[in-house]
């Protein structure tokens, strides 16, 4: 269902973009003002042009679409690690291994008592 759903959508992508790529600008329209033919269902009086409708309803569709897939991506499964229960203990693999407590003495710090000074520097006249 949801791979069919986001098949669905993408396509509704690309018919909307190519509807709204078909579309005559707004200053277009000032032709068919004055006699010229124009893109109406119902005449120059209709409503409103076929292609604005269909944008309109394509347009929905991309939004219902969009909805339903954030809906059933949020509330799918988790895939965390820290949410899922350990399986059954393998007993044969010791927890920790006989050489786990040596550990190696820890490095001395540098010792800072006999560093010389540093020189001096003569002060200009």
């Amino acid at each position: 269902m949801y791979t069919l759903l986001i098949a669905l959508h993408i396509l509704v992508c690309f018919v909307l973009i190519l509807i709204v790529l078909l579309q005559a600008g707004k200053g277009a329209n000032m032709g068919a003002a004055f006699g010229g033919s124009s893109q109406t269902v119902f005449g120059s009086t209709g409503a409103g042009t076929f292609l604005g409708k269909l944008t309109a309803g394509v347009a929905i569709i991309f939004m219902l679409t969009s909805l339903t897939l954030t809906y059933m991506a949020s509330h799918k499964g988790s895939s965390s690690l820290m949410e899922q229960k350990p399986s059954a203990v393998d007993n044969s693999i010791p927890a920790t291994s006989p050489d786990a407590t040596k550990l190696p003495a820890p490095m001395a710090s540098p010792d800072t008592t006999n560093v010389p000074a540093a020189p001096t520097v003569p002060a200009s006249k």
